[in-house]
């Protein structure tokens, strides 16, 4: 065991640096869209309407216009959706494909290759738990985590504490689903600003999409380097290794005793908000459903970025031989373009200019009375 966690180590502890000169100034935002495939999407919107989330844009695909774009021979009918007033990142796009390709990932174990989740800010975690505890007893296919306190600043200290000097920290929870995987995450003492904006006229009192998970299996991090010198983000730090003695990624990611992941996580220079994580898992065999992690399929199949540099990006991904498509306007008139990385992962950048709402580079913590 030893000599495998050596040999892990080196292998994933090596070639990214979060101080790198080499990352290039891209204008990459943060993750624009997470796009999920549905053959169902009246519903589908209905559903993410109670979180907060609007269609603020729609379009249809032939089935060779959808070929010619991402390689699907399906019509598809395209839904953008908003959550508020948050148009920098965040979004939700929504693809029903008359012909999908297969389920996708689906309703399946905890860190399965393959697997993406979503994160929102909320309100009221212990709401959110009630809710898919219910539909988990009705036998629907939904399974809820215990929402477990954390304390991710690290500045609780126990001996200090009392009614009047409260933890600080956050309450999270995960809920495994057959087409989407959420992630909700609820502050106590403090808040971020720009790292999550409560849809305030929302039923379920949550935000727009804060950050991404990516269940991967890859020989090494440094597969993800590109992420880095092509597309522009930055590492937050070296590779680390988080296991069963660290209570939140035991609970969320329902961890058995003795278990462990990697974890490496790229933000935008451009915004500190939409974020990716990536977790490798080490000593336990999972299931691996990479080959149902692709665009056309049903559930989470792809993230979508912007910027303004949209030939100098195309050019970098050529230079590191991931492949992209042509530059061509996707469904809703934007010149973009599609590439697949090495770790499985689709991705689409988009041109755009600007938005509406002004993404914060700065990371700062408030401390609340709460």
């Amino acid at each position: 065991m030893k000599k495998l966690y050596f040999i892990f180590s080196f292998l994933f502890c090596t070639g990214i640096n979060a101080q790198s000169d080499s990352i290039p100034n891209t204008g990459i935002s943060g993750v624009y869209e997470v796009v999920v495939g549905t053959k169902d999407a009246a519903y589908t919107i209905r559903y993410f309407n109670e979180f907060g989330f609007t269609v603020v844009d729609s379009s249809t695909l032939t089935k060779s216009q959808a070929m010619l774009i991402y390689g699907v021979p399906s019509n598809a009918k395209s839904y953008r959706l908003q959550n508020g007033s948050i148009d920098a990142h965040g979004l939700l796009r929504i693809i029903q494909w008359e012909s999908p390709l297969g389920k996708g990932v689906g309703y399946a174990e905890p860190e399965t290759v393959g697997q993406r989740m979503s994160v929102m800010l909320t309100k009221d975690i212990i709401r959110l738990e009630d809710v898919y505890k219910v539909l988990r007893n009705q036998q629907q296919k939904w399974l809820p985590t215990p929402p477990i306190f954390d304390d991710p600043l690290r500045i609780n200290k126990g001996n200090e504490l009392d009614f009047f000097k409260r933890p600080v920290g956050v309450r999270e929870n995960a809920v495994y689903g057959e087409f989407f995987n959420h992630v909700f995450f609820q502050r106590y003492g403090y808040s971020i600003p720009g790292y999550g904006t409560i849809n305030e006229s929302s039923n379920l009192k949550t935000s727009e999409f804060t950050h991404h998970d990516f269940m991967i299996l890859v020989d090494s991090m440094q597969q993800l380097m590109y992420l880095q010198t092509a597309l522009g983000l930055k590492a937050e730090r070296e590779p680390t290794l988080d296991g069963d003695h660290l209570k939140g990624p035991k609970t969320t990611f329902v961890m058995a005793d003795g278990y462990s992941h990697f974890y490496q996580g790229f933000v935008s220079p451009n915004n500190i908000c939409g974020k990716l994580k990536f977790f490798m898992a080490q000593y336990k065999n999972k299931p691996n459903a990479t080959s149902h992690q692709r665009l056309g399929e049903l559930g989470i199949t792809m993230h979508s970025f912007y910027t303004p540099k949209l030939s100098f990006i195309h050019g970098l991904v050529t230079k590191h031989g991931l492949k992209p498509s042509a530059i061509q306007k996707n469904e809703f008139g934007e010149a973009s373009f599609v590439f697949r990385g090495p770790e499985g992962a689709s991705w689409q950048i988009i041109e755009k200019l600007n938005t509406q709402y002004k993404p914060v580079i700065k990371l700062e913590t408030v401390f609340t009375k709460d």
